[in-house]
């Protein structure tokens, strides 16, 4: 409900650049990304992962709906990286607790049923979020003006309604979601944080790969931002990102399940390719149409790759050392998430859009071929 307004709402009301609002996302990312590490050891060491899921989740539901409360794109920076800490709590044990439910032959699977699962939420949440603005009688605005003190209004009471899901959500996480014992925690794992001897060459060599690919994959609300450039309404933009998440959450099971039978390395390669295609048609888009035509082709670069590349992960390191790998995948990730957006934003302020999505498009391309030359293709019987 928050995420497709929040890139309008930071423009139209708080008056924030696109350096700014790149800065905001990069920020909020890489804080997560720092934490991610730390929780997926710490997992690693104790016999339970769920209680850093539900701390996780829980600090994530309270702070974000103070969206509404905020005056200042500053106030904002400190939310998202206050939610990002949550993210940063939860992800890395979440992640290695689905390898742990899972069997390897269907791992791919696993993954991409949860991939889906999370993109239908989000189908839902902006669907709400327009059929609300459109209760608050909101139109076709755009971000090149201030926006109404009416149509303020009636974001901000979007934001504070977001609470509800979330609430529920909890309940469901607390009394629903079971956790899984494990036995091997008291073996010699690791003593540092983050500690990689027995992290192999090919889980290195496929962390770099990701790392340049994520240097090129700037925050989603940079696409928000185009899409109304292009002449898509305000009031369309959760339509547009419910669309986006439709599509995800449609592919996302197939993708995963697709790589536990022909190979993860495949659909990584060509959702890196076809992501490149359309950050490529983006740059020159020219009408509203081709937007929305976008949104949802880029969708099934999601649903080829966001459960196959985790999955890939948890096939190429051992069991007692999922949660630091996990940590430092999703760590390597955060990290090039600030600069990358940062580069994007100052690229759009100074060039324009085109160029930035050219940019974009271009490091994509160099990471699928590193990928379909260097990268390690899974082997399920070493993952057992």
């Amino acid at each position: 409900m928050i995420y497709p307004l929040l890139p309008i709402f930071l423009a139209g009301v708080l008056g924030a650049n696109a350096s700014f609002i790149g800065a905001i996302e990069g920020a909020a990312e890489s804080t997560a990304s720092l934490l991610k590490l730390l929780s997926g050891w710490w997992s690693d060491k104790v016999a339970t992962r769920k209680p850093f899921v539900v701390v996780g989740y829980l600090i994530a539901s309270i702070v974000r709906p103070f969206t509404a409360a905020t005056h200042n794109a500053t106030q904002v920076l400190g939310i998202r990286v206050t939610d990002r800490i949550g993210k940063g709590l939860r992800t890395s044990p979440r992640d290695a607790l689905l390898a742990d439910s899972a069997p390897p032959e269907s791992r791919g699977l696993a993954y991409g049923f949860h991939a889906a699962a999370d993109n239908t939420g989000a189908v839902l949440g902006p669907l709400v979020a327009f059929l609300l603005l459109k209760l608050h009688g909101v139109g076709a605005l755009d971000t090149s003006r201030h926006l109404s003190a009416h149509d303020e209004h009636a974001i901000r009471n979007v934001f504070w309604l977001s609470a509800i899901p979330a609430a529920i959500a909890m309940l469901i996480l607390i009394f629903v979601v079971r956790d899984v014992k494990r036995s091997d925690t008291k073996s010699k794992s690791s003593e540092t944080p983050g500690e990689s001897s027995k992290l192999s060459r090919r889980f290195w060599a496929y962390l770099v790969v990701v790392l340049l690919f994520t240097l090129g994959n700037s925050t989603d609300a940079f696409l928000l931002l185009r899409a109304n450039q292009l002449g898509v309404p305000v009031a369309l933009a959760p339509i547009l990102w419910a669309v986006l998440n439709f599509v995800k959450a449609a592919t996302g099971t197939y993708g995963g399940q697709l790589s536990d039978r022909v190979g993860r390395k495949p659909l990584i390669v060509g959702g890196w390719l076809l992501y490149a295609a359309v950050y490529f048609a983006f740059g020159w888009a020219g009408a509203p149409w081709q937007a929305w035509a976008l949104f949802a082709v880029y969708g099934v670069f999601y649903g080829m790759t966001e459960g196959t590349e985790k999955a890939l992960v948890a096939d190429i390191v051992p069991r007692i050392r999922r949660g630091a790998a996990f940590g430092w995948y999703n760590l390597a990730i955060g990290l090039g998430a600030l600069p990358a957006s940062l580069i994007f934003g100052w690229i759009w302020d100074r060039s324009g859009a085109p160029s930035a999505f050219v940019f974009g498009a271009s490091l994509a391309l160099v990471a699928a071929i590193l990928m379909a030359i260097v990268a390690p293709a899974s082997r399920l019987s070493e993952a057992k």
